[in-house]
């Protein structure tokens, strides 16, 4: 028969503590606690589980210790969901929500979502955390996030994505670059293939979708610098460093006339932004609230945005 766990959320609170600082020692300050309860509670746990779960030499996680860390910040996330949920039930939503979202997207979202929120429910506490998709990801699958707003395609199992608008993408280009030279108002592959482009890295969604879109015409791009963020690139763009590609909400109101040009791309696909949540598991109620908020508020001002068509 199989032996019933009965590890508590201590132990759980105890190596998530361990896992984001490192040290025992340095848990047990977090924790507010001494040392030796930290050691007690890591030592149970592992008992229970029958393994090690952190390299007492370099004060690292085992990779069953990611394992069992991974699953502890979602069951952290679900306790947070049942409780507000229930004080739901009773009285106004509550509750907190933290959302990952790239940050071509959260420039133009992030207000108008926070002032409906603020709006229709202010009990919800809203966090944002900005980044690329490559890093979102992770805090996603492992309950840090409630959902995230992404490029797609999501090719991470764990995780369901929704589309919720296709975005153009456009060339930036100084204007003593021989891009803006031309005097043409749009471009194509073939012709942005003649010059180096600050892009991103390998295995990012724009530089995959770049690249694609290069192979289909028999051609290849190359970097002039690699930028992990599409944000920097466009910025570089605007101080003359270079010619980039980027999607059109990359570019702020501000950044429509300067000492630059912008090219459209007509024969290049546009990308795809997503609305990712983890496929197992509930959403809280502020949670669903939320995102039920989001979607409202793209399809309200995603019209507006020059070069997004909303799903």
């Amino acid at each position: 028969m199989r032996q019933t766990l009965v590890m508590d959320l201590r132990q759980l609170d105890t190596l998530i503590a361990v896992a984001e600082h490192g040290r025992f020692s340095a848990a047990a300050r977090a924790l507010h606690t001494v040392q030796s309860n930290v050691s007690t509670h890591i030592a149970k746990l592992e008992n229970e589980l029958g393994t090690c779960l952190v390299d007492r030499q370099t004060g690292n996680l085992t990779p069953e210790g990611e394992v069992v860390v991974a699953r502890a910040r979602r069951v952290h996330a679900e306790i947070e969901a049942l409780s507000a949920d229930v004080a739901s039930m009773s009285s106004e939503v509550t509750g907190s929500v933290s959302i990952g979202v790239i940050g071509t997207t959260g420039r133009w979202i992030a207000a108008v979502f926070l002032d409906a929120m603020a709006g229709a429910f202010p009990g919800i506490e809203v966090s944002f955390v900005e980044s690329t998709t490559g890093p979102l990801i992770p805090l996603l699958v492992n309950g840090q996030l409630d959902f995230a707003i992404i490029t797609s395609p999501v090719e991470e199992p764990e995780l369901a994505g929704q589309p919720l608008f296709d975005e153009a993408l456009v060339a930036i280009a100084p204007l003593d670059h021989p891009l803006a030279a031309q005097g043409d108002r749009d471009t194509d592959i073939v012709e942005l293939s003649k010059h180096d482009l600050l892009m991103g890295p390998p295995g990012s969604n724009l530089r995959d979708h770049i690249d694609a879109s290069a192979e289909e015409r028999n051609v290849a791009v190359h970097p002039l610098a690699v930028l992990d963020g599409v944000r920097l690139s466009a910025t570089l763009a605007f101080q003359g460093y270079g010619p980039t590609i980027v999607p059109v909400t990359a570019i702020p109101t501000w950044a429509q006339r300067g000492d630059w040009v912008i090219l459209s791309i007509p024969g290049m696909a546009p990308r795809t932004v997503a609305l990712a949540s983890r496929r197992r598991g509930m959403l809280s109620t502020a949670a669903t609230e939320a995102r039920s908020v989001l979607r409202e508020m793209v399809a309200k001002y995603g019209p507006s945005q020059a070069g997004i068509s909303v799903r």
